[in-house]
């Protein structure tokens, strides 16, 4: 059947050309763009961008602190923008209107003075109405309605400040969350304790969005018959006693919770740019410090405030705020492409980079200590300050990236040696049972949690996953392991029980499986994996049949929803990277269908050497939130292009054809 296929796909292909002068230009051009981005003191930063979500939460935060009109409309005019045709609002380019981010985008527009009789807010009412109203929102949605007074706070999920009181050994603690949920709920139990109220004017209510229908119970996600399960029947008997007995004064330990989680907050502002350097925390804490009686000129709170406004972007009288910044990130996969050619030329702004990086090293002890003692203090965080928090995502392609650089100066890489050192020491100690790694935190995968009534942002917990693992097995390999390593056997081991039936590999950070298969192809090369290993081979044809007919891929984020959309999607950029050099690291070094994905890169490529990914490619929290990063699509084509011409000037064959693929097999 897959001979057959191949066929098929053989007589669709079309004619080769002799592609090497043409990436050469791209490259340089690539190249040459990357480097005007680059900042003055060596690192990069580009707009991550977000849905409208934050926008709108950021206008209902101006809202209960009273006013700032003129800013207020900016953000309208931004959310406006973003209406799409059936009245509703979406959390991705392309996307069916979502019920949470309609619903927080319409009061918006009310609270600014948009008729509700106007034709798109007749329209946004009749998309909401449609998905099932107010009480198909999420839990977060319902517990900022409450604030304002929309929505009872009895029917909203609770989130009780006890939890911060239970000890580690217990079942549920603080640091059985993933740590974006802890940096979220924390703040968020305060608010719910607290229950501010801040009621809004009658024009903005929003009673034409109530619809009594029993079966409407929450927002919908893909975990099926969740609401059947025996531990979401436990959890929510658990919420309705809670909240009964809050309404009795039976909570004795309110204050001394309050108390707690207010110090944890306070704690972790330190050395961070706001609560977890991320938006939603952030916003919180500055509800939660004020509805505890800080007045809004408080030093702390007048802190967070400009963390946030550094998120806003504003342009032509329109503003519109980042979920965070990425410069750690984009700093890392920019050496990383940039760093494939050692050129004498390019060395200082790549050293320059290292530099930045080395000054943002972690030297504090984070949250990840909680679950891991004896865990060396290394890595890198994603942003420009968040000591509490560094990530393994970051770490390990930081790693990686580095390594591929020879530098002239003596001190910088002792430096490094240093640097990296730790950062692998902390890695190693980062590592799960289950031989794979998480994200920021070890062991931090009790299933049971994702029942929760307000865990239904879909991230309660940070598992073990393919993506991350990848790229740790691809950074120890650059320091000298390999498969004789403990660590990295069983890392290895991990990526092929991960495997999927088809040959993909589901991604958590990247949409989807064109991502988690790139990154899992690329570690398994890396450890030194036969290329003609059945498995391996299984996944690059899986890449190949996903390939559109104008020589690009893409993938939505609607295939997290729906298996049968794995690997659809309009061609990008960044996405045709991930796939060219998964076939590479399968050994496909000079298919039709790399070549074709080659030709793709090289034909859409802009004047000022960039792409431009109109459909978004990261992941915030699968069916949840999703990103732009506008940079992937400018290292990441750099990248494979830079590898794809490495190979043709080795002229390597690899083990790829255009018959059926020799497999070896193995177990």
């Amino acid at each position: 059947m897959i001979v057959e296929q191949q066929k098929r796909e053989q007589a669709q292909r079309p004619v080769r050309v002799d592609l090497a002068s043409g990436i050469e230009d791209s490259i340089l051009g690539a190249r040459e763009r990357l480097l005007e981005l680059q900042e003055p003191d060596g690192h990069w930063c580009a707009e991550l961008e977000g849905d409208t979500i934050l926008e709108s939460e950021y206008v209902l935060l101006l809202l209960f602190l009273g006013g700032r009109e003129e800013k207020i409309e900016k953000v309208a005019k931004y959310i406006r923008s973003k209406q799409l045709v059936d009245g509703g609002w979406s959390i991705y380019p392309e996307g069916p209107t979502d019920v949470s981010a309609s619903v927080k985008a319409y009061f918006v527009l009310k609270l600014v003075g948009d008729d509700s009789e106007a034709p798109h807010m007749v329209q946004a009412q009749q998309s909401i109405r449609r998905l099932g109203g107010l009480e198909a929102c999420n839990s977060f949605t319902k517990i900022y309605l409450s604030i304002f007074g929309l929505y009872d706070w009895n029917r909203s999920p609770g989130v009780p400040p006890e939890l911060i009181l239970f000890p580690k050994w217990f079942w549920f603690n603080i640091y059985e969350m993933s740590s974006w949920s802890r940096a979220i709920v924390v703040p968020l139990s305060i608010i719910w304790a607290k229950k501010p109220s801040c009621p809004v004017p009658e024009h903005a209510l929003l009673d034409e969005l109530r619809i009594v229908d029993s079966r409407v119970s929450g927002p919908r996600f893909s975990r099926g018959s969740l609401a059947h399960h025996g531990w979401s029947l436990f959890f929510q008997v658990v919420d309705r006693i809670h909240k009964r007995l809050e309404r009795l004064g039976m909570m004795p330990f309110r204050q001394r919770a309050l108390a707690k989680a207010e110090q944890w907050t306070l704690e972790r502002l330190e050395q961070s740019d706001g609560l977890g350097a991320i938006f939603p925390p952030i916003v919180n804490t500055i509800i939660a410090l004020r509805s505890l009686g800080y007045p809004e000129d408080h030093p702390t709170i007048q802190s967070q405030l400009e963390e946030l406004e550094k998120l806003e972007i504003e342009e032509h009288g329109v503003l519109r705020v980042q979920p965070c910044k990425s410069p750690s990130w984009d700093t890392a996969l920019s050496i990383n492409a940039l760093g494939e050619r050692d050129e004498p030329e390019i060395r200082p702004h790549l050293e320059r980079a290292v530099e930045w990086l080395l000054d943002h090293e972690v030297r504090e002890s984070g949250d990840w200590r909680e679950k891991n003692p004896n865990g060396t203090i290394g890595g890198w965080y994603f942003e420009y300050n968040n000591e509490f928090y560094p990530d393994i995502d970051d770490t390990a392609q930081i790693l990686t990236a580095v390594r591929k650089l020879v530098t002239d100066d003596v001190n910088l890489g002792q430096r490094w040696d240093e640097a990296a050192q730790r950062a692998i020491a902390w890695m190693l100690s980062m590592q799960n049972q289950d031989g794979g790694w998480a994200s920021f935190d070890k062991g931090c995968d009790r299933k049971f949690l994702t029942y929760i009534p307000f865990a239904d942002h879909n991230a309660m917990i940070d598992p073990s996953t393919t993506d991350i693992t990848a790229r740790v097995l691809e950074a120890l390999t650059r320091y000298g392991y390999d498969r004789s390593s403990l660590a990295v056997n069983r890392g290895v081991e991990f990526l092929y029980r991960e495997q999927e039936s088809d040959g993909s590999w589901y991604g958590r950070w990247g949409c989807n499986y064109l991502y988690g298969t790139f990154l899992a192809l690329g570690a398994l090369e890396a450890v030194g994996e036969d290329p003609s290993r059945e498995s391996l081979q299984r996944a690059a044809h899986w890449v190949r049949s996903v390939q559109n007919p104008d020589g690009g891929w893409g993938e939505l984020p609607e295939s997290y929803r729906k298996r049968d959309r794995k690997g659809v999607g309009p061609s990008t950029a960044s996405q045709t990277a991930w796939a060219i050099l998964s076939l590479l690291a399968a050994g496909d070094h000079d298919s039709d269908s790399v070549r074709r994905g080659i030709e793709y890169l090289e034909s859409t490529q802009l004047a000022n050497g960039e792409w431009e990914d109109v459909s978004w490619t990261g992941t915030g929290f699968p069916e949840v939130f999703y990103l732009k990063y506008h940079l992937y699509a400018t290292y990441f084509p750099l990248y494979a292009l830079e590898l794809w011409r490495q190979c043709q000037v080795a002229g390597a064959d690899g083990v790829s054809n255009d018959g059926p693929w020799p497999v070896e097999s193995q177990p």
